[in-house]
């Protein structure tokens, strides 16, 4: 079942954000890991243009580690939080520059240890910052699989777990950008587009 599923997703090409193919084009944990910092609680739509601003300003632990955060927060305004944000980014480039020689641990138990950084973000710079098999579970992963009937869980991190113990390895990697534009234009919160769904088949919403 989730073979298909997946290739059918695949054969869909559903049409990305922007923000979605700008995380998917970066190879730098680091990159990852600050655009995701910014995407937590704000659209892509918003989160787009605020990336690109930021990345104005520098790529690297070592120019944020010295970046001004009234700066910052100019340049990422209007994202949700972007006062606390900014503050994040700079006082985490810090400690990667301080005591990571500048880059971002590969494990996400150490990357869960810096403030603000969790388990959804760190899954991310695993998967695409370091191409290593890692489950990131957002809203879009966490009720998809559950309208699906594929799991049955009540929040994302019982989620990412569920999908740990019965998602095959090899899909890992592909299924946030997947499952997040499935998300953003079919399998919607609320209206969901049901009748032009590649994978209404295998839902449980319509056996």
């Amino acid at each position: 079942m989730i073979d298909e599923i997946v290739e059918n997703l695949k054969k869909a090409d559903q049409p990305k954000s922007d923000f979605v193919k700008l995380m998917d084009s970066f190879k730098d944990p680091y990159l990852v890991l600050i655009a995701c910092i910014l995407s937590l609680r704000t659209n892509d739509k918003t989160t787009y243009p605020a990336t690109l601003r930021m990345l104005e300003l520098g790529r690297t632990p070592e120019d944020f580690a010295k970046c001004d955060v009234k700066t910052l927060e100019k340049a990422i305004y209007p994202v949700g939080f972007y006062a606390n944000k900014a503050k994040q980014i700079v006082e985490l480039s810090k400690e990667l520059v301080e005591k990571y020689n500048s880059k971002v641990p590969n494990s996400i138990e150490e990357m869960t240890k810096f403030k603000g950084v969790g388990r959804k973000t760190a899954n991310l710079v695993m998967s695409l910052g370091f191409n290593e098999p890692a489950i990131c579970v957002d809203v879009h992963v966490h009720r998809i699989f559950n309208r699906l009937g594929y799991i049955k869980t009540k929040n994302p991190e019982e989620t990412e777990f569920a999908l740990r113990e019965k998602l095959p390895i090899k899909h890992w990697i592909d299924i946030n950008t997947l499952l997040v534009t499935h998300g953003q234009n079919v399998c919607k919160p609320i209206n969901p587009k049901c009748d032009i769904c590649p994978i209404k088949d295998y839902c449980a919403q319509n056996i």
